[in-house]
């Protein structure tokens, strides 16, 4: 096979490009914490989709379907008329002690993230507690190359990674650990 030079020149070209208009990754982020509760004592709290009242920078959730595949939340940050976030149910089980959820709207200013989905798990420890599990994988707020620094992946991993740590952090100070 024979590649003529104007070839050879037209890829070395483009290559550089290629390589750069990749786009962003998708990040993960996974924190846990052990409870000093059972599990369905723990589970009661977390578990009300339509109730997210045990994190403290919930002002208020309200919601439609209850904990039904396709049941919508809508939280609201901080204070009344504070920012919002509206997420809808895609996965459920009572039994397994787990809920799966996708964020619908939100502003990068509030979470800068894009494409948000997340999963809580509770399950019984050695010693009679719990652990909560608190997943999610995301794109950093900005979808384009070269983002600046409040919305790229470093930034979306800390908001997500402290909204998880806030989150746990509560519910081992309401359970102990």
């Amino acid at each position: 096979m024979k590649i003529h030079r104007r070839t050879l020149i037209l890829l070395a070209a483009c290559l550089p490009m290629a390589a750069h208009a990749h786009g962003p990754t998708r990040q993960k982020v996974t924190l846990s914490a052990e409870v000093s509760a059972t599990p369905e004592e723990v589970w009661a709290v977390v578990g009300n989709f339509q109730d997210m009242s045990w994190h403290p920078a919930v002002y208020s959730s309200t919601g439609t379907g209850g904990n039904e595949i396709d049941a919508t939340r809508l939280l609201v940050l901080g204070e009344e008329g504070g920012p919002t976030i509206d997420e809808i149910l895609y996965k459920y089980s009572d039994e397994k002690m787990s809920y799966s959820y996708r964020i619908t709207d939100v502003s990068v200013d509030v979470l800068p993230v894009t494409n948000y989905s997340s999963h809580i798990t509770v399950t019984a420890t050695e010693g009679g507690g719990s652990l909560v599990e608190w997943r999610g994988a995301f794109y950093r707020g900005y979808p384009n190359n070269d983002p600046p620094p409040e919305l790229n992946d470093e930034a979306a991993i800390a908001a997500v990674s402290g909204v998880y740590q806030a989150g746990l952090d509560a519910l081992v100070a309401r359970f102990g650990s």
